[in-house]
């Protein structure tokens, strides 16, 4: 995979549009892709995988029209295998499951493959990076999460870095070809700490869409991020 060098300049940024303005989103989603995003993030929560409840496939539709760049969908549900084949219909070019999610997670990253969309695979803070290692092969895409899924704004956990790390070890070691993507308290400072550990691709909701909602401000805080 890429050096250290290349990875820094060409880390990938990816607007987390549940900190947009969902009464602007068609505005919000061409503002951020104007602005220099490279992928928009899109969380879907079920209410019971975790304690909050977001968007699910007829506003993934909705978007696409809207997006010129890879929508970038993680299923934060139970079960997420009953609804793959209607995420991926609705537009998603990135599909990420977590691995406590389910208990057919090689079947349904296959079948996400299958449909022509990127499978990605996910784990809470709390578990183990042991737990997907015999599915990496499989995957386009491994989201290290660096707050508790369900909610944004909360702290980085500076203890999920050393997650990042092993991963771009395993990639050269096993000459696999995943991407690392990291989401959760992403900033400047953050950010920097992320890509010196080998993330490949930021997912930022409130470091995006701070401040006027203007493509230049937005332009402005996706350059601080890189």
């Amino acid at each position: 995979m890429s050096n250290d060098t290349s990875v820094r300049s060409n880390v990938k940024i990816a607007p987390s549009l549940l900190s947009s303005d969902f009464a602007d989103l068609k505005n919000e989603i061409e503002k951020v892709t104007h602005a220099g995003a490279d992928w928009l993030h899109v969380d879907v929560m079920d209410g019971n995988f975790v304690p909050n409840l977001t968007l699910g496939m007829p506003i993934v539709k909705a978007m696409k029209p809207h997006a010129k760049i890879p929508l970038d969908v993680h299923l934060m549900i139970e079960k997420p295998e009953r609804y793959i084949e209607q995420f991926i219909a609705a537009g998603s070019d990135y599909l990420t499951l977590h691995v406590e999610s389910t208990d057919v997670l090689e079947e349904s990253l296959k079948k996400i493959k299958s449909l022509g969309a990127k499978a990605g695979i996910t784990l809470r803070p709390k578990t183990s990076l042991e737990s997907i290692k015999p599915y990496l092969h499989l995957v386009d895409l491994v989201l290290v999460m660096t707050v508790e899924p369900g909610f944004g704004g909360q702290s980085f956990m500076s203890e999920q870095v050393q997650k990042i790390k092993d991963l771009k070890n395993w990639r050269e070691e096993n000459s696999a070809n995943y991407l690392i993507e990291v989401d959760g308290g992403i900033a400047a400072g953050t950010a920097q700490t992320c890509i010196a550990a080998g993330a490949d691709v930021l997912v930022a909701g409130s470091a995006v869409f701070k401040g006027e909602k203007t493509v230049e401000n937005y332009r402005q805080n996706i350059q601080a991020l890189k």
